[in-house]
């Protein structure tokens, strides 16, 4: 089972490079196979249509978990908060723990009511 990474960027910042080295090396050292995926963001429409931040911004399975609430779309470099301070890329051990719960949700069992539900099988309601 790999995890489904996206590093979206834009031409004017490097720093999407470095997560790319970042990433890979905590996939590596924690044994989790990639799917990696480049995007490139070049307009600021295209970065609002995406809900890109900055460059770069991390997708793991779909979602940014490195995400700021409230912060707009722009064609910028984007920065992140480190143990060590203000940084153009997660730490690689922000990384890692990351990929680490992404791929614990894809691989848990699922909920018996959604098996339930999924087999057809109705559930009783209103009882006290």
């Amino acid at each position: 089972m790999s995890v489904r990474v996206t590093i979206q960027y834009f031409d004017g910042c490097p720093s999407w490079q470095t997560a790319q080295r970042r990433l890979i090396s905590a996939a590596d050292e924690a044994g989790i196979d990639l799917d990696l995926d480049l995007q490139r963001v070049e307009t600021l429409e295209e970065a609002e249509r995406l809900g890109f931040t900055g460059s770069p911004t991390i997708l793991v399975d779909g979602i940014d978990p490195f995400a700021q609430p409230g912060a707009p779309a722009a064609l910028a470099c984007r920065l992140y908060r480190t143990a060590t301070g203000s940084d153009g890329a997660p730490a690689p051990e922000e990384f890692a723990a990351a990929l680490e719960r992404a791929e614990r949700s894809s691989s848990a069992p699922p909920h018996p009511a959604t098996e339930a539900q999924a087999g057809g099988i109705g559930t009783r309601t209103g009882e006290v």
